[in-house]
């Protein structure tokens, strides 16, 4: 899955090196292998935005894109959705992706994080609730949306965020991203219909091998 995750990220325009952050050496060892590049941080990271300012740390590049080692149906094309926004305006410091939302099967499950977005295509909030209150993500369009678990951020600002403490909401909801917002940041979520299945379950994981099987998984 991790080789998938990699190559798929590596295909994106726009993505000029490709690195694996990990405090696991199984997991350096097997990205190695295949001839990717994996770099070791501390193992007492909390995020993945922590894990990936270790690393950002020791680039020389404007912008960094965290894309989660559990997302083995990647798009490329996704990847250069979220940064495009990024390109043409400098004062968008972070960005991520929303996908729509199925009303029947994601808002109750905790699993699929749902972001409310503003008139402006910001973050409002990210939950694993449902929210909000009766909603209809059919009736409220993009207003809802479900998280696609992958971030772009200016590479100054990431490591300003990894500085700050983790906050109350970013604690409760086991979501990183509530740390900017709750530090006054703002999130720009890119709508895309391209849908990604993040491995967080022994289903989640039966369901990409049957999509494996059906020949589904491109």
């Amino acid at each position: 899955m991790i080789e998938r995750v990699y190559r798929r990220a590596a295909a994106a325009r726009g993505i000029s090196r490709v690195v694996v952050a990990t405090d696991d050496e199984r997991i350096a060892r097997t990205v190695r292998a295949f001839g990717g590049e994996a770099m070791m941080t501390n193992p007492a990271h909390e995020s993945g935005t922590d894990r990936v300012a270790e690393v950002a740390r020791q680039l020389d590049t404007e912008l960094v894109v965290n894309a989660q080692g559990d997302e083995p149906l990647l798009a490329p094309e996704a990847i250069e959705q979220v940064i495009a926004p990024m390109l043409g305006d400098p004062s968008i410091v972070m960005g991520t992706l929303g996908s729509p939302l199925d009303e029947a099967h994601d808002l109750s499950n905790p699993n699929v994080v749902k972001v409310l977005v503003d008139g402006r295509g910001f973050a409002i909030y990210f939950s694993r609730a449902a929210v909000p209150y009766r909603c209809q993500a059919t009736i409220l369009g993009t207003s809802v949306l479900k998280h696609v678990g992958m971030y772009v951020y200016r590479r100054d600002f990431l490591l300003a965020l990894a500085a700050l403490p983790r906050t109350p909401l970013e604690q409760a909801e086991s979501l990183e991203q509530l740390r900017a917002l709750e530090h006054g940041h703002r999130i720009k979520v890119v709508y895309t219909r391209y849908q990604s299945v993040s491995v967080d379950t022994p289903e989640d994981l039966e369901h990409v091998r049957r999509l494996a099987a059906d020949g589904r998984l491109t």
